[in-house]
């Protein structure tokens, strides 16, 4: 297997300029799984706590990272239709995500998409701070489109 971290990460973190200024880290990337890390330091608010936009942003761009490692972006191309975040509790630490699709729903997005061009998919994630408490759960909602469509 190519070795995705290596190639994905630059990609990744360097890939739009929101994203490398707020120090987002690619931890751990292969087909299907995804696990990314916001850094405390940079992206704190007014009250010491880490900014919404910093863990909205943690919760969006694991959605690229998927489609990188998952699909073919010869023939798709994600886009993202919605997201609904709740903050749980306060960010005080450095903040991880980690998302999964599996394989069978994979197979049942790609087979959608290539009947009618697209596809709806989505996925819940937790964002949890450095001793796993959860801070925040996001439903993200995304479309594979086939090119062309």
């Amino acid at each position: 297997m190519p070795d995705l971290l290596g190639q994905l990460k630059p990609a990744l973190e360097d890939g739009i300029a929101f994203v490398q200024r707020m120090g987002l880290r690619l931890d751990a990337i292969e087909p299907g799984y995804v696990k990314m890390t916001a850094p405390l330091e940079g992206n704190v608010n007014h009250i010491g706590t880490m900014y919404a936009g910093a863990l909205f942003t943690l919760a969006e761009v694991p959605g690229g990272a998927i489609f990188l490692s998952t699909f073919d972006a010869s023939r798709y191309y994600p886009i993202v239709k919605g997201m609904d975040i709740r903050f749980v509790k306060p960010a005080t630490t450095d903040i991880s995500v980690e998302v999964r699709i599996t394989a069978d729903e994979v197979e049942r997005i790609q087979a959608a998409a290539e009947a009618a061009g697209k596809a709806d998919y989505s996925w819940t994630c937790e964002l949890t701070d450095a001793g796993g408490v959860v801070v925040a759960r996001s439903t993200n909602d995304y479309q594979l489109r086939t090119h062309g469509s």
